[in-house]
């Protein structure tokens, strides 16, 4: 049972998928594990600590020759996919949705993926719930980063030459990175304020010393999936709730964004309107600028300024703050991976029934097989 881990080779990815830490557990299994040389540096993990925790170094394609499992931060492209062989299990964030041809890529070369990103919001996958343990971490970093090129300070400071109000931070979107967020500006000593459309969230943001800003209708308290996640709201609601937030942004020395509904584009939350009213000086960070964003005027990549405004649109805000990413997210894949290990046996087992493979799975035997992203069959019963 051979795993391999290549170095990500997007250049703007500085996560790895393992640490020493888990190499140490996936030997304890059974498995020889290779690492490529200098994956883990942008996180700062040298090759030393890797091999003492029992991983051999490999340079390049090597690394995953006559691999069983790879792990991966994001997807293989098609020039890694060469190097893997049929039915290798590929574990990683796959971002499926509008990437057709990379699907398709991954089925010819007959690897059996794994998306992370999907994995089911249930108490046994809590520990490999890779969407929770990134967004925790984006949020804290959104809070650092909006600090950073705030020009004021945070707290409320009484001195001899005066006194120096409370920054106030409003938060849009109360879910993993957004609770993490608020609790991040509050502990900087921000005046905080949330938003969010799931009506659970006022509990959880008003526990946290935020303010909760919200249209508390009759659609309000209907707008969340049974799964937890935002349901699209009606144009009326939008209009009402654009409304309120628009008055309130206005007053904001920050504003984080942070929503985002799996495989659809980022709803705009904050328009260019609403930018114009915010006080030179002022800073907002778009979470979701790699979905098409909540701020219109977000730039991926970038720090764009508006009439004194800054909208900062970093892309891939986990791998701003790469070591505890990466630590938490090796965590994630091996916790999933271990399901998939017969410890007595040393070996692999995937149970292809288990809820969260039939979840996760997105290719099989060289064929797309999850049910989201299969092509759809001419003349099929809907």
């Amino acid at each position: 049972m051979k795993i391999a881990v290549p170095a990500e080779v997007d250049l703007g990815e500085p996560r790895v998928a393992a640490t020493p830490d888990t190499v140490k557990r996936l030997v304890a299994l059974g498995a020889s594990v290779a690492v490529e040389a200098g994956a883990g540096l942008n996180s700062g993990i040298i090759d030393a600590d890797y091999e003492l925790a029992g991983a051999t170094i490999a340079a390049g394609p090597e690394v995953v020759s006559g691999a069983d499992v790879v792990l991966k931060v994001r997807r293989p492209e098609a020039g890694e996919l060469s190097a893997y062989k049929p039915g290798t299990l590929v574990l990683g964030i796959m971002d499926p949705y509008g990437n057709d041809a990379a699907l398709k890529a991954l089925a010819d070369a007959g690897v059996a993926a794994f998306a992370m990103e999907l994995m089911p919001r249930i108490t046994r996958a809590q520990v490999m719930d890779v969407l929770s343990s990134q967004a925790n971490l984006a949020g804290y970093r959104a809070v650092i980063d909006a600090a950073g090129e705030f020009g004021r300070a945070l707290p409320m400071m009484m001195t001899a030459a005066g006194t120096v109000p409370a920054a106030r931070c409003f938060v849009m979107g109360a879910g993993v990175a957004g609770l993490q967020a608020i609790a991040t500006a509050r502990r900087l000593g921000a005046v905080v304020t949330a938003t969010d459309v799931r009506p659970a969230a006022k509990e959880q943001v008003e526990s946290l010393g935020a303010k909760f800003i919200a249209v508390e209708d009759e659609e309000f308290k209907q707008a969340e999936t049974a799964a937890g996640y935002a349901k699209p709201m009606s144009a009326e609601y939008q209009a009402k709730q654009a409304a309120l937030v628009a008055e309130h942004i206005k007053k904001q020395d920050m504003v984080i964004t942070t929503a985002l509904i799996p495989g659809r584009p980022a709803p705009k939350l904050v328009t260019a309107a609403m930018v114009a009213s915010m006080k030179p000086g002022s800073v907002l960070v778009d979470l979701a600028v790699e979905r098409g964003g909540n701020v219109e005027g977000a730039v991926p990549g970038e720090v764009a300024t508006v009439n004194g405004v800054k909208i900062i649109g970093y892309l891939n805000v986990p791998g701003r703050i790469a070591a505890s990413a990466s630590q938490l997210y090796a965590r994630n894949l091996f916790a999933f991976l271990e399901t998939m290990i017969d410890k007595s046996a040393k070996a692999l087992a995937v149970k292809w029934d288990d809820e969260l493979v039939k979840a996760t799975l997105l290719t099989r035997d060289a064929s797309i097989v999850h049910p989201n992203f299969a092509p759809k069959v001419e003349g099929a019963v809907q």
